[in-house]
This record gives structure tokens, C-alpha cells and sequence, in this order.
């Protein structure tokens, strides 16, 4: 298995895990973005540098409210207590956001923690970049819990 693939397979999980837990906040979820295009499309996109490979993974509706959400697993650091996030990616949310408004883009880690490209892109403003430059990092502590964000299950019951 090649490493994009295991990071495709880890990446498609976290995509369900998410989706499941909107549904379970009441959300209407449906699918959208690299990972719904024909294989063609999807290995065509690899190869440029297209915002619409960070497309979000999903689109998601409750009581005329629409939010699309980018699943962002394996992203806080595996050494501090920060998120990783593309520069590439994180354009490409500002884009959209800016784009699309005044739908909302969400990028949900693998702790469920949320934050937007508004945000990431505020806080990273007062932190160090990665050496390399490809990357932004973010507190974890800047995070949203999933709750606050998309409700909680309790609040489907009243």
C-alpha cells in the first residue's frame, strides 16, 4: 500500500466518524469534494495544484442551515499540542469561505476539535511557521468543542 493510500484509508474513516457524529447532532450529511469524482478526476487533481483538491469532504444541513466540513485527521502534532495544517489547504478554505459566503467552512480534527480557516489563519499569524514553510500550526487549545459548533445530541430531544 503506498503511503497516499494509507493516508486515503485513515483520512476516509475520519470522514465517516465525522459524518456520523453530525448525524447524530441532528445534520442532514451528504458527501462532496475530491473524494466523490471519478478516479480519473481524483488522480488528474493529484497532479496540479487546483484549489479543488482541498475542496471540503462534506456538505451538511439541519433546519435551513448549511456548513461544508473539511475532516482533518492525524493532524495535531504527534511531539506538541498543535494542528498541522497546509498552507495549500489553508488557502484554499479562505478561498472557498470567501467564495461561498456566507456558508461556513469547519475543519474537524481527529480529536473533533473545530476551528476555520479564519481562525487557523488568525492564530497562525501569532505562532511560528514550520521550517519548511508548508505548514501553519495551531494550538490545540485554540479548538472548538464539536458541540458547541454543530449542537449536542440533548438538544435534539427538547
Amino acid at each position: 500500500m503506498t503511503q497516499w493510500q494509507e493516508r486515503k484509508t485513515v483520512g476516509d474513516a475520519h470522514e465517516e466518524h465525522v459524518a456520523t457524529a453530525l448525524r447524530q447532532h441532528g445534520w442532514t450529511v451528504h458527501p462532496c469534494g475530491q473524494g466523490t469524482y471519478p478516479p480519473a478526476i481524483q488522480d488528474a487533481l493529484r497532479h496540479t495544484r487546483s484549489a479543488l483538491r482541498q475542496f471540503p469532504d462534506l456538505i451538511a444541513a439541519r433546519n435551513g442551515e448549511l456548513v461544508t466540513i473539511d475532516a482533518k485527521d492525524r493532524m495535531p502534532s504527534t511531539h506538541t499540542d498543535r494542528y498541522a495544517i497546509s498552507t495549500a489547504t489553508l488557502n484554499a478554505g479562505l478561498l472557498f469561505t470567501a467564495a461561498h459566503a456566507p456558508t461556513p467552512l469547519y475543519y474537524v480534527f481527529g480529536d473533533m476539535k473545530v476551528l476555520t480557516p479564519s481562525e487557523i489563519h488568525h492564530y497562525a499569524a501569532h505562532t511560528r511557521t514550520h521550517r519548511s514553510g508548508s505548514w501553519v500550526m495551531v494550538s490545540t487549545r485554540q479548538a472548538h468543542a464539536f458541540h458547541t459548533v454543530f449542537g449536542t445530541t440533548a438538544a435534539l430531544a427538547a
